[in-house]
C-alpha cells in the first residue's frame, strides 16, 4: 500500500516548532517546562487534537495522543520520542519522532485504514538531562526505575525541585511515581529517530534498524577547596577545587581511551566553579561527568578507574569530595520480531537499511523495559546532532516516516 505522506507539510511543522525557542533561529533551546517548553508542548498538543486523537498528560508531564482502535482492550501499540531540547540544539532531534509519527497517523487515516488495536504517541518528558541532570525522566518513570525517594530528591541548579516544576506546568495533579505504567499497556514500541552518527550517511543507507542500545552513565562530583585572593595565596598551600577538576577530567578521557572497547565514550559535559573571579581562588568545583559504552564489563570498569581517581586526586590536594553516581543502566536489547517488521517494511518501500547499534540512548531504553521495542533510525548530515547544524532532509525524514507508518499499520492490522 503506497503511504500518502505529506513530507512539505511535515517539514513546514517540524520548521514552525524551531521557533518556539529560548533562544532566536537557528539555535534551538527547549529546556524542561520553561515557556518555550510549555509553548512546544501546546503547539503538539494542538496537532494531535487536529488529527482527532484523544490527548492527555500525567503527572510527570508525559504527553499521551490516542487513535481508538477496533480492539479497546488490547493493548495499544505506541511510537513517540520528546521535543525538549538541550541549549544550543538544533531542531530535528526528537521531533522527528514526534511529529514523524503525527503525520504517520495522518497519513493511515488518509488510507481510510482503521487500526485493530489502538495506537498512542507519546511525548516523553525530559529526554534530555538539562533540567535536573537525569535523561529520559518521563520514560524511567513510566518503566518504573525510580523511587519516590529519587523523584523527590531531583533538583536543578537553582534548587528547584519537581513539584515546584509541575506546578509552573499546571500539570495534573497526583503523585509522578504513580505515573508508572500498569502491565500489559503496551504491546510493543517504536521510536523514529535522527541517528546522531554518520554511519548511514558514510554508507549511503535510506534506514537503520536499532537491535541494541549502549549502556549509560553519569557522574555528578561536589569538589570543595579553599578560596582566598588570587594574589595572597601563595601556590605551595593552594587547596584550588579546578585544578583537582581539571585532573579529574582528564583522567575521564584517559579511563574511555584506555578501556579497551572501542565504543567507550567518556564526557566531562559539565564543570562549574565559584566564586568564578579572575582574581579568586576557585573554592568549589562541580563537574558531571557522561560515560557509556555497548558492553557493561568495560564500561563499568572505566566508571570504578574515574571514581577511584576522583578519590586519589582529592586527597593528595585536599579537596572535599562528594561523588553521586546519578545513573548506571543496562543496556537495552531490541525485540527481534520488530526488528525484522522493520526490515519486512523497508523492502517493501524498496529503501535501503541495516542492523545498528544506538550509541547514544533514548526514550527506548526505558521503553524496552517493559515492552517489546526498537527504533528506526534516519541518516543526519555529517552525523551531526545536539548542534544548530543538525540536519536531515526532507527526503530522509518523509521516507523515516513511511517505514514509522508502515510498521505501525503491520502491528496493529
Amino acid at each position: 500500500m503506497k503511504l500518502p505522506i505529506d513530507g512539505a507539510r511535515l517539514q513546514k511543522e517540524i520548521d514552525e516548532l524551531s521557533l518556539i525557542s529560548e533562544q532566536p533561529a537557528p539555535v534551538v533551546t527547549r529546556v524542561l517546562f520553561s515557556e518555550a517548553d510549555l509553548r512546544g508542548r501546546d503547539f503538539v498538543k494542538n496537532l494531535f487534537r487536529q488529527a482527532g486523537l484523544a490527548v492527555r498528560e500525567d503527572a510527570v508531564g508525559n504527553i499521551f495522543a490516542r487513535w481508538e482502535g477496533r480492539d479497546k482492550s488490547a493493548p495499544a501499540l505506541a511510537t513517540g520520542s520528546h521535543i525538549d531540547a538541550i541549549p544550543n540544539a538544533g531542531k530535528y532531534d526528537g521531533v522527528v519522532g514526534v511529529l514523524g509519527a503525527i503525520e504517520a497517523v495522518r497519513a493511515l487515516q488518509k488510507t481510510g485504514f482503521v487500526p485493530q488495536r489502538s495506537i498512542e504517541c507519546i511525548v516523553f518528558t525530559a529526554e534530555e538531562p538539562t533540567r535536573f541532570g537525569l535523561g529520559c525522566l518521563g520514560s524511567r518513570i513510566l518503566a518504573g526505575t525510580l523511587s519516590k525517594d529519587k523523584i523527590a530528591g531531583l533538583r536543578d541548579r537553582d534548587g528547584h525541585d519537581l513539584e515546584f516544576w509541575r506546578k509552573r506546568a499546571h500539570l495534573p495533579g497526583g503523585d509522578p511515581a504513580a505515573a508508572r505504567l500498569a502491565e500489559n499497556t503496551y504491546a510493543s514500541f517504536v521510536e523514529l529517530h535522527i541517528e546522531q552518527g554518520p554511519i548511514l550517511e558514510q554508507r549511503n543507507l535510506a534506514i537503520g534498524i536499532v537491535e541494541k542500545i549502549a549502556a549509560p552513565s553519569s557522574l555528578r562530583l561536589q569538589l570543595t577547596g579553599v578560596g582566598g585572593h588570587a594574589g595572597a595565596v601563595l601556590m605551595p598551600g593552594r587547596r584550588d577545587a579546578l585544578l583537582a577538576g581539571a585532573e579529574i577530567a582528564l583522567e575521564v578521557e584517559k579511563a574511555a581511551l584506555a578501556s579497551g572497547s572501542p565504543d567507550t565514550v567518556a564526557t566531562t559535559g559539565v564543570f562549574r566553579i565559584e566564586p568564578g573571579a579572575v582574581n579568586s581562588v576557585p573554592c568549589h568545583a562541580t563537574l558531571e561527568i557522561d560515560l557509556r559504552d555497548t558492553q557493561l564489563a568495560s564500561r563499568d570498569a572505566a566508571l570504578k578507574k574515574i571514581e577511584a581517581a576522583a578519590v586519589e586526586i582529592c586527597h593528595r590536594r585536599g579537596i572535599g569530595l562528594q561523588l553521586e553516581r546519578v545513573n548506571v543502566d543496562a543496556p537495552a536489547i531490541c525485540d527481534g520480531a520488530l526488528v525484522q517488521s522493520v526490515s519486512g517494511v523497508c523492502e517493501e518501500l524498496g529503501l535501503s537499511f541495516t542492523k545498528m547499534i544506538s550509541r547514544a540512548y533514548h526514550d527506548t531504553l526505558f521503553m524496552a523495559r517493559i515492552c517489546p521495542a526498537t527504533m528506526i533510525f534516519i541518516p543526519c548530515r555529517g552525523g551531526v546532532s545536539h548542534r544548530p547544524d543538525e540536519y536531515s532532509s526532507p527526503q530522509q525524514i518523509a521516507d523515516g516516516v513511511a517505514v514509522l507508518a508502515g510498521t505501525l499499520r503491520r502491528l496493529v492490522e
